[in-house]
């Protein structure tokens, strides 16, 4: 299989949904690595399961949708470049994704996500920089205890409920969604980290 093929599949093949337009073009322009495609999909689609949740549960709570989806979709973009972070640990990706966002375009207000995405207690951090975080950590079924907290907080003062009425109302939708988290893991592994030849 040639590698435009893999990335292909890695973009389109069932289950999960698909990405923005915008990030497939993206990703397709880069020629970026399948399984880096695979992940953005994985989180992309809790993200948007996420979104669903807030939009339902806390329609006065102002939400920039279409930001949070495109944040989950190019949170890891940088992975283009070093790839080596695609199986071993390190933040070069961060800035280095936001960089390559500018430069391609995309506005500092939808690029910022590549950067902030495992920052989430920086000053300034809105909810849609925290909801990125939070499916960049639940794809794989991943609790951040510190990370939930800020999400509760913030879903608090909006709301008018008590946090621990949102902390229940957030640990029951984390706890569904982290449910595929397997599937999710073997669509990602599914597709190798670089094109094979």
């Amino acid at each position: 299989m040639t590698p435009p093929d893999l990335l292909h599949r890695a973009l389109h093949d069932p289950p999960l949904r698909p990405l923005p337009d915008a990030a497939t073009r993206l990703l397709c322009d880069l020629n970026a690595p399948p399984r880096l495609a695979a992940h953005l999909r994985a989180v992309h689609d809790v993200a948007y399961r996420l979104v669903d949740w807030m939009e339902d549960r806390h329609p006065d709570v102002a939400l920039d949708r279409e930001a949070v989806l495109f944040g989950a979709a190019t949170h890891d973009i940088g992975k283009a470049i070093h790839t080596e972070e695609l199986s071993g640990p390190g933040t070069a990706h961060e800035e280095a994704g936001r960089a390559l966002l500018l430069a391609r375009g995309v506005s500092p207000e939808l690029a910022r996500f590549a950067g902030t995405h495992a920052s989430w207690t920086r000053p300034g951090t809105g909810i849609e920089d925290l909801l990125v975080s939070l499916a960049d950590k639940i794809w794989k079924h991943k609790r951040v205890p510190e990370l939930e907290d800020l999400v509760v907080s913030r879903l608090a003062e909006g709301s008018g409920r008590t946090a621990w009425e949102e902390f229940l109302a957030l640990d029951d939708v984390l706890t569904v969604l982290g449910e595929g988290a397997d599937d999710r893991l073997a669509f990602q592994s599914s597709y190798p980290v670089t094109h094979v030849s």
